[in-house]
């Protein structure tokens, strides 16, 4: 095998404690700019301490070669996710900078449709990348729902927590585990919760028309994943679900909750 084809823990780690302290630099801008509590600040450390080590054990496991432009793109999300996350905790404290949250927020969404593109065009698509796309994405619609959620009710955490519950019941029903056949409006819906989060959060309408938007967002989510839980329930029904372990790789294959929650799989 060629050197350059070798695996180099040093290299690959290297790209996670560079995301790191990024991460804690970022925590220091956002920290110096608008005063940052110490809600703000042990929430933005902890996501930056346990992003460095859940990517850092994943990508020992998986052996990448390097880490790969997509994942950096990724990785740069992940940072704005965690300026998000520490400004929404800091909230609760005091009134947070409307301005800044949404700034961040819409790169962070807006980034979210790039990282894709790279993998593609250059060829570094891994299962890997995808998960960890698709884990910043439902991290960052947990800590928008959250925000929104103090201004609109409590209902608004079902946008947020509603991926989780998924992966807990999958847990039990392994049926939920089964591959989904692709579709345009599943990609959809999940693309709108960030978008129809940062509009309601950032308060430039009246309260109607948020709540309206926060509930056409829950709304088409358990539509979407309704339709989905009742093809797997059928599907099982007919077939017999094939175990994880002999299903396809998951570079070749989505499984069902990244098929339900990732609206650019890699």
């Amino acid at each position: 095998m060629a050197l350059n084809n070798t695996y180099d823990a040093r290299l690959v780690q290297q790209e996670t404690a560079v995301g790191a302290g990024v991460q804690i630099l970022l925590l220091a801008l956002l920290g110096s700019a608008i005063g940052m509590g110490p809600a703000g600040w042990l929430t933005g450390l902890v996501f930056a301490i346990a992003t460095w080590a859940v990517l850092s054990r994943a990508l020992h496991r998986s052996r990448l070669r390097s880490f790969g432009p997509a994942n950096r793109v990724t990785l740069g999300r992940a940072t704005l996710v965690g300026g998000v996350t520490a400004l929404v905790a800091d909230s609760f404290e005091s009134s947070p900078p409307v301005t800044l949250l949404v700034g961040l927020t819409a790169v962070a969404l807006i980034l979210d449709g790039v990282d894709g593109k790279v993998a593609r065009r250059t060829g570094t698509s891994t299962a890997l990348g995808a998960r960890f796309d698709m884990e910043v994405d439902a991290f960052l619609i947990l800590v928008l729902s959250v925000y929104v959620a103090m201004q609109l009710g409590p209902w608004v955490l079902l946008i947020g927590g509603m991926r989780y519950a998924f992966v807990a019941a999958a847990r039990v029903l392994p049926w939920l585990n089964a591959p989904l056949p692709p579709s345009f409006a599943r990609k959809t819906v999940a693309a709108m919760q960030g978008i129809c989060l940062l509009v309601a959060g950032a308060e430039l309408l009246p309260h109607a028309a948020n709540l309206g938007i926060a509930l056409l967002a829950l709304g088409s989510l358990l539509w979407s994943f309704g339709r989905d839980v009742h093809w797997l329930y059928r599907t099982s029904r007919t077939s017999p679900v094939t175990p994880v372990e002999e299903q396809a790789p998951a570079d070749e294959q989505a499984s069902v909750e990244e098929q339900l929650l990732e609206p650019a799989l890699r």
